[in-house]
């Protein structure tokens, strides 16, 4: 039986389907082998995922990293005697960075329509590679350090593959940013984004 998957979003732009968000994680769950895992290294329980803004998350980060900066991804473990695997807290708009400048490389060119196409698949994948992130972490995966880094990059590479064999790979999208009316006083960024 597949496990709970418990979804917050709090990103007020974010759109998301959460079945298929908790798709990510059932078909992880259920491709072990093919990731190389054995089941005793992936907790079970409860697995809840929360999607923030950079603020939100820099606060996390903050509040339990002591450090302020924006982030990608913050996992927290679980506790098994609880029922609880852990909690994987993303940030769409990390997410939204990376593919921006990515297609802001010399190297992208594209037609607009295939931009506003591949825009949308990176942007896809890369909120689920965050995911897939969190994941590794509670399976025990850290990236602290290069060799452990590089690890971790090709689990996150076998993952990806293993979610596109199953078209599990979710549609994530965001609203248009509401327009400041000209009247509207801007207020400074509290934050400093760094990537």
């Amino acid at each position: 039986m597949p496990r709970e998957i418990s979804i917050a979003n709090r990103h007020p732009r974010l759109r998301l389907d959460r079945r298929a968000v908790a798709r990510v994680i059932h078909t992880l769950d259920a491709h072990l082998p093919a990731l190389g895992l054995p089941p005793s290294q992936v907790p079970t329980g409860e697995l809840s995922l929360a999607f923030f803004t950079d603020a939100a998350l820099a606060r996390l980060h903050n509040d339990f990293l002591a450090d302020p900066s924006v982030t990608d991804v913050i996992t927290f473990e679980g506790d098994p005697a609880f029922g609880t695997a852990g909690e994987i807290c993303v940030s769409p708009d990390a997410a939204l960075r990376q593919i921006s400048a990515r297609a802001a490389s010399p190297r992208v060119r594209s037609n607009r329509r295939t931009a506003a196409e591949n825009h949308a698949t990176a942007f896809s994948r890369e909120l689920t590679l965050y995911l897939v992130h969190g994941w590794l972490h509670l399976a025990g995966f850290d990236d602290l350090v290069p060799a452990k880094k590089r690890a971790m990059r090709r689990a996150e590479a076998r993952a990806l593959r293993v979610l596109d064999r199953a078209d599990a790979i979710p549609t994530f999208s965001l609203r248009p940013a509401a327009s400041r009316s000209s009247t509207t006083p801007t207020a400074p960024a509290n934050v400093r984004a760094t990537t």
